[in-house]
């Protein structure tokens, strides 16, 4: 909560080795394939590995075809645990699918006509 006050208490840098990073690359590029299993495709669905504050950062994002885009964030806690879990990734995959599915609902809000009668 107080991150980037002086109190917040210390926070230590996370730094990956070229493999470490390749793993975190691989383990968030099989959360995009499946995401994009997951919808349509008319959603776009990209990832990225940042360098934040603390470390790392993976981010998965989804353009919906209408809406916001939809983004969810992991920053590892520390070099050792580096890599997302089978069950996590599959857990990320369908949470940003059905986030991304309820803004396009949300987006819509029952405002859509039928093409055909």
């Amino acid at each position: 909560m107080y991150g980037n006050t002086p109190f917040g208490g210390d926070t230590e840098t996370v730094t990956l080795t070229s493999e470490q990073r390749h793993q975190l690359r691989r383990d968030l590029a099989n959360v995009a394939a499946r995401t994009r299993e997951l919808l349509p495709g008319e959603f776009v669905v990209g990832s990225e590995i940042s360098n934040g504050q603390a470390g790392p950062r993976a981010r998965i994002a989804v353009q919906p075809p209408v809406g916001s885009v939809v983004s969810a964030d992991y920053t590892p806690d520390n070099a050792e645990e580096i890599a997302i879990s089978d069950t996590e990734r599959d857990e990320l995959a369908r949470g940003i699918a059905a986030s991304a599915a309820l803004q396009v609902k949300q987006v819509m809000n029952g405002d859509d006509t039928p093409t055909a009668q």
